[in-house]
This record gives C-alpha cells, structure tokens and sequence, in this order.
C-alpha cells in the first residue's frame, strides 16, 4: 500500500515519527513542531495533494497532554489516505501551526477546531469562531462543556415569549446532544423539565455515576 511506504518514508525523515494504532488508514503520531513540514512532504514528495479533514481530540482534563490535532490527507494519484496527529504542548492554553499555506482549504478547518476546542492555530489568517458568535462562552466539544450546553444572554423571541425569560440554552436552545425528534415546534421538544447541566463528569440528577 502506497500509504504505508509514505509513513514509513516519514519515519525516516523525521525520527520523532512513529506509528499510531488505527482501524483502518495508516497513522502516524508527529512532533507538533514539525508538522508543516512532514505534512508539506506528504504532501509534495508523496503526490497526498489533497487535504481532507482537520479535526482534535480532547481526551481528558486530567490527560496530558490533552488535545491532539488530526489531519487526514488523500492522495488522487494512489488513491488512499494518511492520518497524521500531532500533540499540543500546552493543555490550557492548546497552539497548533496554520496550514493555511499549504492548503487554502484548512482556513475553515482549523476555524472549526479553535470554535469548538479553542485550539488557536499560529499563522491562520483569520482565526475566529464559525459556528458560534464571538463572545461565546466556551468550547463546546470539550469534555468539561455541558451536553445540554450553557445559559447565555443571547435573547431568542421564540423562546422568551413562552417562557418569559430573557435567556436561552446555548447552543440551539437547549444543547446539541438533546433536541427529540418527531415533534413539530422546536420550543415544544425542549426538555426543559429535565436537569441539563449533566455532563461526562456530572450524571443527571438522579443517575448512577
């Protein structure tokens, strides 16, 4: 498989590669140092001309480190994928490298990945939120964030006309993860009876841990 000779080709160029454990393309762990370059040489000695997907991973507020920027690469020559992954350094405060140079398309990528794990990517030329407003309060798909999500002033006059409150769940009334499917007024299919500040660390009230 030609994915395998590039990782094993990077392993060679870069010591501080090394394999990592994957169910399906070949993956490699790099030094968050050196990623633009090993993914430049994926990229222009390798034919992976394509980038993919930009995505991270917070594996814990007790892991260290704790988050880990992924970068799938394809290539139109060969046809297959390279994972690549790269550790941030610093667990508060998370910094990965634009590759914003390399790829044009990462812009919106790593933009996602600061809106939702306030990863800050050096050298992006416009790193600000996407889907959430500016001001937000929080990373949603961190692990401490509230699946329900979180009170915030932003009025909704749907939602303050029924429950006259000035505040909404954030984000889309009432977190992500609990909207109910079926019921045609999205006011209606809020749980709102229901405790939704439970997150992974904090069970619902009433729940086992």
């Amino acid at each position: 498989m030609t994915a395998t000779i590039a990782a094993a080709a990077l392993k060679q160029k870069f010591p501080a590669v090394t394999d990592r454990a994957s169910a399906d393309h070949p993956a490699v762990n790099v030094a968050v140092t050196e990623l633009v370059a090993a993914l430049k040489t994926l990229r222009d000695e390798h034919g992976y001309d394509v980038l993919m997907d930009v995505t991270a991973i917070d594996w814990s507020e007790t892991s260290s480190p704790r988050f880990t920027v992924v970068y799938h690469v394809y290539s139109t020559t060969h046809h297959d994928y390279v994972r690549v992954a790269a550790d941030c350094a610093d667990d508060v405060a998370p910094v990965a490298p634009s590759i914003v140079s390399l790829w044009p398309a990462a812009n919106w990528h790593e933009r996602e990945c600061y809106d939702m794990f306030g990863i800050k990517f050096e050298g992006h030329p416009d790193l600000r939120r996407i889907l959430m407003w500016e001001g937000y309060p929080g990373w949603p798909l961190r692990k401490e964030f509230p699946l329900a999500g979180v009170e915030t002033a932003l009025p909704d006059p749907e939602i303050s006309a029924v429950t006259g409150t000035p505040v909404i769940q954030a984000p889309m009334m009432g977190g992500p993860f609990v909207a109910q499917v079926g019921q045609i007024n999205l006011t209606e299919a809020e749980p709102r009876a229901k405790d939704e500040s439970w997150n992974e660390k904090k069970p619902k009230l009433g729940q086992k841990s």
